[in-house]
């Protein structure tokens, strides 16, 4: 059925070499080559922009870059020139380096809703640090976690909740209980529920949707009624919905809230933010019990908070968020049109916000398809538009964005060829992408 020839032979070696020592063959799940079409998961020699190169030497253009933590494009010459200039003035010190402090002020200027901040290097930690101060500060055990937003960390209290929950005791995972998105009502009537059992509320403020009306402010007003602690986690929506997250776009002002991804520009860094109230209790100004709130070797690394610093710079001088929303809109309206055009418009849907797009790909009942997911991530990788979603970087340009946009014609025009065949088996080159979370390899 294919008849044009693709193929990564030097991927596939590098692929082969990867899971001989590296358990799943990358180092994060969403990364693995069980999340594209058989023996076309290209390995990354190097990027540029809005651009990557794989080992074979074909050329992408790059969504979704580092798991969305590449949000300026890579080797970003803001970025690279005050990574360098840390490089050489040294690391890591036995003592707190002088540029901790002009990185938490330069955060806190930016997102004025928080009133201290501990940075680490990855999501993971800052969100368990907040679940951790959350349960210290209210001494209840339970977390109150949405149940609609996909990953919150690799900790215990999440992954139990999870399909890859092996290795996590019941006893754990049973004080983790969960909310619809968007419903108050649900909220409140787990909260009397478990009345003064729940230590927090936490949850993305918004992602694939916008929250309805009065939602936010609902659970903040939960969340104070209920005296638990309400806790945003703005790793995908921190900077791409506004230089101060979500948070800072909505006007409803978290007590605590983690951010990560697009802070680094693809550096390790992430930040635990919030009120002084309940930071303060992880440090040394108070008379109460003492919380391991983080304490890390390498949060502090001078080259990532100089990363930070200058995305945050970067950001706010240039406008950035905006043009990562004109370039969501411009790439979404063209897909949509595309796809409209192909007679696949009720079949690959795109969806989110501008500057966070991700696609939805439905069989012939119009329910999720890995099969076609793997149909449509072939026919664009064969286009040279590496794409597990749609979440755009500054770096793109307009001439990028219809490359994407023609490609994307071309693979829906397959699409409806099987769509029309009832079956489209004989379009996937092999066995179908899987979901990250499953319980059997």
């Amino acid at each position: 059925m294919e008849s044009e020839e693709f193929h990564l032979p030097r991927s596939r070696a590098a692929n082969e070499r990867l899971h001989a020592l590296v358990p799943g063959g990358a180092h994060t799940y969403a990364k693995g080559d069980d999340q594209y079409p058989e023996n076309l998961a290209p390995v990354i020699s190097h990027g540029r922009g809005a651009h990557v190169w794989d080992v074979d030497g074909n050329r992408y253009v790059e969504y979704g870059s580092g798991l969305r933590s590449v949000s300026l494009g890579h080797a970003h010459p803001r970025v690279t020139e005050a990574v360098r200039r840390e490089l050489d003035r040294g690391g890591n010190f036995v003592r707190p380096s002088i540029v901790e402090v002009e990185a938490a002020e330069r955060f806190l200027a930016t997102v004025p809703t928080a009133e201290m901040v501990k940075f680490a290097k990855n999501g993971s930690d800052v969100t368990t640090a907040a679940v951790r101060l959350a349960r210290a500060v209210t001494g209840r055990p339970r977390v109150a976690m949405c149940a609609d937003h996909p990953f919150f960390s690799v900790d215990d209290w999440f992954i139990g909740t999870t399909p890859m929950s092996a290795g996590v005791p019941e006893s754990t995972t049973e004080l983790t209980v969960a909310f619809p998105y968007g419903d108050l009502a649900a909220t409140e009537e787990l909260l009397t529920r478990y009345q003064d059992e729940v230590a927090c509320l936490i949850l993305e403020p918004a992602t694939h949707t916008e929250p309805p009306p009065g939602y936010l402010a609902g659970l903040r007003e939960l969340a104070d009624r209920h005296g638990c602690v309400l806790v945003f986690d703005e790793m995908i929506t921190g900077l791409r919905w506004s230089e101060a997250g979500a948070q800072g776009l909505y006007g409803v002002v978290p007590d605590l809230s983690t951010f990560g991804k697009a802070l680094g520009n693809g550096c390790a860094v992430s930040a635990l933010a919030g009120r002084r109230e309940l930071m303060e209790r992880g440090g040394l100004r108070h008379s109460g019990d003492r919380v391991f709130l983080l304490s890390t070797t390498h949060g502090a690394e001078t080259h990532s908070l100089a990363a930070a610093m200058a995305v945050l710079t970067t950001y706010v001088e240039e406008g950035v968020t905006a043009r990562l929303h004109a370039l969501g809109e411009r790439l979404a309206a063209g897909v949509r049109e595309a796809a409209d055009a192909l007679g696949v418009g009720d079949h690959v849907v795109v969806r989110g916000r501008a500057s966070n797009l991700v696609f939805a790909t439905l069989d012939g009942s119009g329910q999720p398809s890995q099969q076609y997911r793997t149909l449509f991530l072939r026919r664009l990788l064969m286009g040279g538009v590496l794409a597990p979603s749609f979440v755009v970087s500054s770096a793109l340009s307009d001439a990028d964005i219809d490359h994407t946009v023609d490609v994307v014609a071309q693979a829906c025009a397959v699409y409806r060829k099987a769509l029309d065949a009832g079956d489209p088996t004989p379009w996937l080159g092999g066995r179908p992408v899987k979901p990250v979370f499953r319980r059997l390899a």
